[in-house]
């Protein structure tokens, strides 16, 4: 089973519920975690993986502004979730989340269910994520990694970013891959890559580097970031029920469109 829900209250019910913020923890010069708390100490999400949550506040027009974000949370902790957010200059609800402090609110829904996981439901897979696109590749990776006794999905990550100190999380994923070796992780960075990092962006030879002697038929591909990338490694989606078609990098490989989910 995935991300089973316990007999403790799920916290996520499909209506709008006030969470406060309790902690604000800087990961980067443009990122940070924020950690919500749920109602009750005992209570959990209700969340499976892969999934995402909407936000909703009132801009100062007195607009409602919803967006959706990824938490990064196991779906079973106990007593809170975990954001990451990266402030954007155009982005109202980045900012806002980032002008809030210790004991404000804000407002939450959920679920949005993205791609419902189950052990092995995809024997090797290939996550390909760029800046915040990585959230919902993280939620994946936590899932089968720490279902190890029954989970053995191979997977490879390509993480791209335009600087070294952009990458999110990198401590957590690179412990994972030390402890891991069914998981293997490639950083891009567009200039001045330190040693294990490639300089460049994610483009054939990284995934044919990373991918190796595997049959393309024979893996699923999950990708998720800015337009940019996705235009590069597949096309984007139409909408958040139509995945539209399959271009770029991936179609020139002969796979098949259904091999290919964008978050």
């Amino acid at each position: 089973m995935t991300s089973p829900v316990s007999a403790a209250s799920p916290v996520f019910k499909g209506d709008f519920v006030d969470l406060t913020l309790t902690g604000v923890t800087n990961v980067s010069h443009d990122t940070s975690i924020f950690r919500f708390a749920y109602p009750e100490a005992d209570d959990e999400s209700g969340l499976i993986t892969a999934s995402a949550i909407l936000v909703k506040y009132k801009d100062e027009n007195d607009k409602n502004i919803i967006r959706p974000y990824t938490p990064i949370t196991d779906p079973r902790t106990k007593g809170y979730l975990d954001l990451l957010v990266k402030v954007y200059p155009e982005g109202k609800a980045s900012k806002h989340i980032h002008s809030l402090k210790p004991g404000d609110k804000l407002a939450f829904k959920g679920p949005i269910i993205k791609y419902p996981w189950t052990p092995n439901k995809d024997p090797q897979v290939v996550l390909i994520g760029g800046g915040t696109g990585l959230t919902p590749l993280y939620q994946l990776i936590h899932e089968i990694t720490s279902n190890r006794g029954e989970d053995q999905t191979e997977i490879t990550l390509l993480y791209g970013n335009k600087t070294v100190d952009d990458i999110l999380l990198y401590d957590e994923l690179k412990s994972i891959a030390a402890k891991d070796d069914k998981f293997n992780v490639y950083f891009t960075v567009e200039k001045d890559a330190p040693e294990g990092t490639i300089t460049g962006f994610i483009n054939d030879a990284v995934v044919k580097k990373a991918i190796g002697d595997k049959d393309f038929k024979s893996l699923k591909f999950f990708v998720c970031g800015p337009p940019g990338l996705y235009n590069a490694i597949s096309g984007s989606k139409v909408s958040p029920s139509d995945q539209g078609e399959l271009t770029g990098l991936l179609k020139s490989y002969g796979i098949d469109k259904e091999q290919v989910f964008k978050f």
